[in-house]
């Protein structure tokens, strides 16, 4: 039976999605993977996400809590706010209550990949403050740590991400993920995939 990795994110501006995706190709890559996309609900009227010019939604399907137990591992994505996950994503954690009184989650892995618009704004500290959600459903938090190699030591090029997960810097929102980020991006998900394969092979 295949490898079931859900690729979770939330994405205003589509700097995550675009993450997200080549996250899924990583997962994808690993034989034996089973690699699935999912957007969390949006909480903004479309009034608002009008006025923060914000592009429409892509066709990736919502995901509801209930639905999470049927994976054997989790990537979660969103942008930053203030230092931590967006309202959007954290939201949908808070909804998922009744699987924590079960323990549906406890002892899936999980990872997290982010974006923030600057250097200092929380490309450590966003999954650093999300690291809780894991722990109280007694998930198993996997960072990439420096597994991408050379990548993680760039200097010369602007690049998001750190041990903690892939990431991206959006500036003002005009910069997209670049070709680096992008690659990080992929190896998170085939590092993550082997290793929930792994896992799930053992039990």
């Amino acid at each position: 039976m295949a490898t079931k990795v859900y690729i979770i994110y939330y994405s205003t501006y589509g700097h995550v999605e675009k993450l997200a995706r080549e996250i899924e190709k990583g997962a994808a890559s690993v034989e034996g993977v089973e690699a699935k996309l999912w957007q969390v609900p949006e909480t903004l009227p479309e009034e608002v996400l009008q006025k923060l010019g914000a592009p429409p939604k892509s066709d990736v399907p919502i995901i509801t809590p209930h639905e999470l137990p049927e994976a054997d591992g989790f990537l979660f994505g969103f942008p930053t706010r203030f230092g931590s996950m967006a309202a959007q994503f954290k939201a949908f954690f808070d909804a998922t209550g009744g699987l924590w009184r079960s323990q549906s989650l406890s002892g899936k892995p999980a990872g997290f990949f982010y974006s923030t618009a600057s250097q200092g704004g929380g490309q450590e500290t966003t999954p650093l403050t999300s690291i809780t959600q894991l722990v109280h459903h007694g998930m198993i938090y996997v960072p990439i740590g420096y597994t991408f190699g050379a990548g993680m030591f760039e200097l010369e090029k602007l690049k998001g991400g750190s041990p903690y997960g892939a990431g991206t810097y959006a500036g003002d929102g005009s910069r997209q993920p670049s070709e680096l980020e992008l690659a990080q991006a992929f190896h998170q998900g085939k590092y993550f995939a082997g290793i929930a394969k792994k896992l799930k092979g053992s039990q």
